[in-house]
């Protein structure tokens, strides 16, 4: 590829070699680089003579702002020096707060300065409409103010640099003023370049432009040279890299972009390219899709194992509970004291219990869902009517539930719990009835207030000692496993606690 590159580029190389654009681009850096020495040059000039004259009528305001009456002899002064450095007379205007004239030179003051504004303002201002520079001077007590006038002329003189740059222009900015100060006043047309560098005051730019010089011939030819160069070589490249490197990683990403886990990826018959480290590339995408085929398969195979396994222990533990249910049961059956009996039959409701939370939850262990509420509740509600004492036959259960899931170290306190308080309902109340309620919190969405409402639950004496004798140490453990508060409302007969589900 190398090789191919260097025969194509050759001829256009020695074209080249043939044009002067390396002297071109020298004289255009050097133009450039003086340019850059002549507006610093410049800048510097003009600032050091406004700075000298701001000194001298720093001096003479300060002066005349601590004297009652004004010294004929300094004014003379100071329009000897400012004017020994502008030919044009140097014009310079001193007021008072009053809007006095105490001294000024002899020619007559430019507009462009209103008299309300003379204390105002920066320290130096561009006045476009009259074509000067205004330098304000105020004394240290703020009763006196200086206007030194420059213009346009005396600029050009002051920032003319050393060097000499043919078809130059100064100008000065400030915001949205300009002030052109060469000779011709207006701006040079054609392509320009130009340089800036700031006064003191900063907020004034003095900006030289130069005009290139017209295009040539030779100099058209130097500068789309490159341009030509740069299109061939880029023609030739892109139809070489396109042939041997582009096409083939498009083809091997569309490949490996429609690759799904268990496939192996065959590259060999539809990426042909020259270049080997493509080649190592795609047969090494090869490998790991066959590794990862491999990896998929027994995995797979582990998964469907384990499967079988948690199945097959889920279905041994709920045969043991139903053992020992029935084991229960028959030891009821051989009982003769009504204490008796009501101890085996608590007992098998609490493994009842157990069973359907066991049950339930392997009902909906495929989907991984947790074990569902409702129809935890409804088999549950279902098993101790069935095992109810003989007075509570009609003890009835409802129930209202949002369709809900709870893992199984929930599923089971709150079988346990509801067991507990269903039976202690019954027997206070056996004829009446059981309510319900799991509903979702709506501030906590992964939470559900589970609420049960009976007559039996009321509060009463008989209630308070069966709480302390039996149920309530069982509730309070329950509400801690739980891992919230246990709400009882003596006056209706309410139990209420938090639970948490699964989203």
């Amino acid at each position: 590829m190398f090789l191919i590159l260097t025969l194509a580029l050759l001829p256009l190389g020695l074209i080249a070699l043939v044009a002067s654009l390396q002297a071109i681009r020298t004289a255009d850096l050097e133009k450039e680089a003086l340019l850059r020495v002549a507006v610093t040059q410049s800048a510097r000039k003009l600032t050091a003579d406004l700075q000298s004259d701001r000194t001298a009528l720093q001096l003479a305001v300060n002066a005349m702002a601590n004297d009652d009456a004004v010294d004929p002899g300094m004014c003379r002064r100071l329009s000897l020096f400012l004017t020994s450095h502008d030919a044009d007379g140097g014009r310079f205007y001193i007021y008072d707060r009053a809007g006095r004239t105490l001294c000024r030179s002899s020619a007559a003051e430019p507009a462009g300065i209103g008299a309300n504004t003379r204390f105002d303002g920066r320290i130096a201002e561009l006045v476009p409409a009259s074509q000067y520079l205004v330098s304000r001077v105020r004394s240290g007590n703020g009763r006196l103010v200086a206007l030194a006038y420059y213009s346009r002329v005396r600029l050009e003189s002051i920032a003319d640099p050393s060097t000499a740059l043919q078809n130059r222009q100064l100008s000065l900015r400030q915001g949205d003023r300009r002030l052109i100060v060469s000779r011709s006043g207006a701006a040079i047309s054609g392509h320009v370049t130009s340089l800036s560098a700031r006064l003191d005051p900063p907020d004034i730019l003095l900006t030289m432009s130069v005009r290139d010089p017209p295009a040539t011939l030779a100099r058209m030819l130097s500068l789309f040279l490159p341009l030509v160069m740069w299109f061939a070589a880029a023609a030739i490249g892109w139809f070489v890299v396109n042939r041997l490197l582009i096409r083939p990683l498009v083809l091997l990403r569309r490949v490996v972009a429609a690759y799904q886990p268990g496939e192996v990826l065959e590259l060999v018959g539809r990426v042909r390219t020259p270049a080997q480290e493509i080649v190592a590339l795609g047969d090494t995408f090869r490998e790991i899709s066959e590794d990862v085929a491999t990896h998929e398969a027994e995995m797979a195979e582990s998964l469907d194992n384990q499967r079988k396994l948690t199945r097959e222990v889920h279905h041994r533990v709920k045969n043991n509970l139903q053992i020992i249910a029935s084991l229960i049961s028959l030891h009821a059956r051989s009982a003769h004291e009504p204490e008796a009996i009501e101890a085996y039959a608590s007992i098998q409701r609490r493994v009842d219990a157990l069973s359907v939370v066991h049950r339930n939850h392997f009902a909906e262990m495929e989907d991984n869902r947790g074990v569902g509420v409702r129809p935890l509740i409804s088999e549950l509600s279902a098993s101790l009517r069935g095992t109810a004492p003989a007075q509570a036959r009609r003890f009835a259960i409802q129930i209202e539930s949002d369709n809900l899931h709870i893992s199984q170290d929930v599923a089971v306190p709150v079988a346990f719990l509801v067991t507990e308080l269903v039976e202690l309902a019954m027997m206070r109340a056996p004829q009446s009835a059981m309510q319900i309620s799991v509903q979702q919190d709506d501030d906590q969405p992964h939470r559900a207030l589970l609420t049960m409402r009976s007559p039996g639950l009321v509060a009463s004496g008989d209630m308070s000692d069966l709480l302390e004798e039996r149920y309530g140490r069982v509730l309070t453990g329950l509400s801690r496993q739980l891992r919230a508060p246990l709400d009882h409302d003596g006056e209706t007969g309410r139990y209420s606690i938090a639970i948490s589900i699964v989203s």
